[in-house]
């Protein structure tokens, strides 16, 4: 069966028409266009989590899903009958330590008095030892002719040997009361680290007790709420999402291939797919350091007999530009497309 001329005609022309598309295609420069799009692209946010730091029941839920709020805008509160007791009791131990210090200190100052008293005994043995020696000499020379009984000389003797150890007694006190000294200095010390830590335990209740107010670390949009009032809360579990919405920004996802003349700086023109005939104005405003499939937690492996190459994809950071009122419509997650122009050299 005989095709027909016309039908001949156009295979002839459809087969050209591949042959020379894919020659084009073949020899086109993509990266040197003065423009670059792509439709891989979607709005971001560097939104924060918001996650309390004690845990404890939920007694107050002050924010509703979507509401927009300002940093530090109270957003929940957790009990805090059991902080503010740790805080009484952190209190009691300050003061307890304190006490125990001024009473350390105060036996410092009357270990001197203590050391003054032990002095002036050994001077006053002194003295009756001076007494007592001449009193034994006079007696021995009086007993020698007679004048003095022996029981006198006996007395005068023993006296002397009183007055001696008494001194020794005397003196072994106050080397006892001397070395009391570094004893209750290394005391105070020990009291003084006492109350340092007690004082660093009441700062560390009341921190507690101030984290029981949740507040929003930056302006934006409630998002993700899961807090209700009477939850049990634990320490890092997420509550809820702040989303910074004044800040969303367009993450890009272009062929390597496309990259050659995008740079940090140059215009981009957005549309949005929910906002047909709303067009936006950017810029670029960082370019990734690798592809995403660098990052990934199974990446592929290419040293392999049947590789087949794969073009990737590299991101673009892309700052929306202030003063656009339509740019309030948008929200996380939204299908973009971006126009780079590549003609413009930032």
């Amino acid at each position: 069966m005989t095709m027909p001329k016309t039908a001949r005609l156009a295979a002839v022309g459809l087969v050209a028409l591949v042959v020379l598309g894919g020659a084009w295609a073949w020899a086109h420069d993509e990266g040197g266009a003065s423009s670059q799009s792509t439709d891989d692209a979607y709005v971001q946010a560097d939104f924060s989590t918001v996650a309390p730091k004690v845990q404890g029941l939920i007694a107050k839920v002050l924010v509703e899903d979507n509401q927009q709020v300002r940093k530090g805008q109270l957003l929940a509160v957790i009990d805090d009958r059991d902080f503010r007791v740790a805080v009484d009791a952190a209190e009691a131990q300050l003061k307890g330590a304190e006490a125990r210090a001024a009473n350390l200190r105060a036996s410092v100052q009357r270990q001197s008095s203590v050391i003054a008293q032990a002095s002036a005994d050994v001077d006053a043995d002194d003295a009756a030892i001076k007494l007592s020696s001449a009193n034994a000499r006079r007696y021995q020379d009086l007993s020698s002719d007679g004048s003095a009984s022996l029981q006198e000389r006996q007395e005068s003797a023993s006296r002397l040997q009183s007055d001696e150890a008494a001194k020794r007694r005397d003196q072994a006190a106050h080397s006892a009361a001397r070395q009391q000294v570094p004893m209750l200095a290394a005391n105070v010390t020990e009291a003084d680290a006492a109350v340092e830590q007690a004082r660093a335990a009441l700062e560390a209740a009341k921190l507690n007790l101030t984290y029981t107010r949740i507040v929003a670390p930056v302006d934006g949009t409630v998002g993700r709420r899961s807090v209700r009032v009477g939850n049990f809360v634990q320490v890092g579990a997420p509550l809820l999402a702040v989303v910074p919405l004044r800040q969303a920004f367009v993450e890009a996802h272009f062929r390597e291939t496309q990259m050659r003349g995008i740079r940090p700086g140059q215009p981009v023109t957005i549309t949005i797919d929910t906002l047909p005939g709303v067009t936006l104005k950017g810029h670029v405003e960082s370019l990734a350091p690798a592809s995403g499939v660098t990052f990934a937690e199974i990446a592929p492996e290419n040293a392999t007999g049947n590789f087949t190459k794969i073009v990737q994809r590299l991101s673009a950071r892309i700052a929306i530009d202030p003063g656009q009122p339509d740019a309030a419509a948008l929200r996380v997650g939204m299908s973009v497309i971006p126009t780079v122009d590549t003609a413009r050299r930032p």
